[in-house]
C-alpha cells in the first residue's frame, strides 16, 4: 500500500524524483497517466493491468463513456523506468494536463500515486479536510 504525501520538485529535464519510500515498489517500472481532479496517476506495472483487467477492460466499448474514459486514461498513459536516482520522466503532455509547476506533491494512494501541483495540492487538501465526515457518512450509508 502507497501512503503519505511528499514535497518535491521536477527538474528543469522534466524529471521528478520519487520519494525515497516508494522507489523500492516501482523498480519494476510505472505507468504514468492522466489522473482525475487535475493531477496525474501513477502506477506500478502490476496494479496497472489489475485497474485495466478488473475496471476498464469489462466496460462495454459501444458506448460512448467508455470510449472517453479509455481515451483518457489510455492515450495519456506513458511507461517508464526509474533511473539510479529514482527519478522518472514526466511526459511535457501530462505535466500540461495538471498544470504542473517545478513544485509538486507526491501522494500515495493506496495502489498508485498522485502527482499534483503543490499549490492545487493543499487547495484539494483543504476541501478534502473540509467535507471528510460528510463524505464518509454518505458512503456508509451507501453499503447499508
Amino acid at each position: 500500500m502507497l501512503l503519505g504525501s511528499y514535497d518535491h520538485t521536477i527538474d528543469d529535464k522534466n524529471r521528478l524524483t520519487l520519494p525515497a519510500k516508494f522507489r523500492e515498489a516501482f523498480t519494476d517500472g510505472v505507468v504514468i497517466t492522466r489522473g482525475l481532479d487535475g493531477c496525474l496517476y501513477a502506477y506500478r506495472r502490476a496494479d496497472w493491468d489489475r485497474l485495466v483487467e478488473s475496471r476498464l477492460a469489462p466496460l462495454d466499448p459501444l458506448s460512448p463513456e467508455t470510449r472517453r474514459l479509455e481515451r483518457f486514461f489510455y492515450s495519456g498513459a506513458a511507461e517508464a523506468e526509474l533511473d539510479k536516482q529514482g527519478r522518472v520522466m514526466l511526459p511535457a503532455s501530462l505535466i500540461d494536463h495538471a498544470k504542473l509547476s517545478k513544485e509538486v506533491v507526491v501522494a500515495g494512494v493506496n495502489d498508485r500515486l498522485e502527482i499534483w501541483d503543490r499549490a492545487s495540492w493543499r487547495r484539494e487538501l483543504a476541501e478534502v479536510e473540509g467535507s471528510a465526515e460528510d463524505v464518509a457518512e454518505r458512503l456508509a450509508n451507501k453499503r447499508d
